[in-house]
């Protein structure tokens, strides 16, 4: 199990010790709107509304540490996505950056599980760029199409292996509906116990935290890429 304690504790550290000038302002030689295929308040650079952070514009060894990461590939979407958008706050990005990797790398889960609630909280927030991000993920992880299938399109679970159910019925309650009956919950519980279950609200929670972030920035597919989420921003 892990130490919630220890991982708090460095998590705390990290704001503690965070930077105390912020990430520097936005480039003024970029203006949105130079790409005719984006919205207009985009930049090209990003794909987002906000510059694409480049390294000098990072302060602190953690964060340039982050940067670091990103740009070698460290995530799936690298610095075009909520880790360049994450990079904007100086205190804080590392500490989101610690629990995506602790909630995917220490949730317990088969992998095809676990990119399983990643992708049932993407469609429940309707985060186009997630789904996109992991679908590819997910089935090299061994999630049969069809399961995948059943989330992209808000399908009935009948069919569905019991852990793969539970998984998709709970965060289409949880995050979709704002509430988890009696019975999901029971079924959620007997199938994972406690401390997977509290991992899977987690891992959930931290992708819904994304979608948040690429919503309120509105970030863009990357080039070429086709929507496969359908009614998804």
């Amino acid at each position: 199990m892990t130490d919630r304690r220890s991982f708090l504790g460095g998590a705390v550290a990290v704001i503690a010790a965070g930077n105390a000038a912020p990430a520097a302002a936005q480039t003024p030689a970029e203006r949105p709107g130079t790409d005719p295929a984006l919205p207009g308040d985009v930049y090209a650079s990003s794909r987002n509304r906000a510059p694409l952070i480049t390294r000098d514009m990072v302060s602190g060894e953690a964060n340039l540490a982050s940067y670091d990461n990103l740009v070698r590939g460290g995530t799936t979407a690298g610095v075009q996505g909520p880790g360049g958008i994450s990079l904007y706050s100086s205190k804080l990005d590392t500490v989101a950056g610690a629990l995506n990797q602790a909630v995917r790398a220490q949730n317990g889960l088969e992998p095809r599980l676990a990119e399983l609630a990643i992708l049932v909280s993407a469609r429940e927030c309707d985060s186009a760029f997630e789904w996109n991000a992991h679908e590819r993920l997910a089935r090299e992880q061994g999630l049969a199409q069809d399961t995948i299938d059943v989330v992209r399109y808000r399908r009935p679970v009948t069919g569905l292996a019991e852990a793969e159910a539970a998984i998709v019925t709970l965060g289409r309650e949880a995050i979709g509906k704002r509430k988890v009956s009696p019975a999901t919950y029971a079924q959620a519980q007997r199938v994972f116990g406690t401390e997977r279950l509290v991992n899977i609200c987690l891992l959930m929670g931290d992708y819904f935290m994304n979608a948040l972030l690429l919503h309120v920035f509105d970030q863009q597919l990357p080039p070429g890429a086709v929507p496969a989420l359908p009614g998804a921003n």
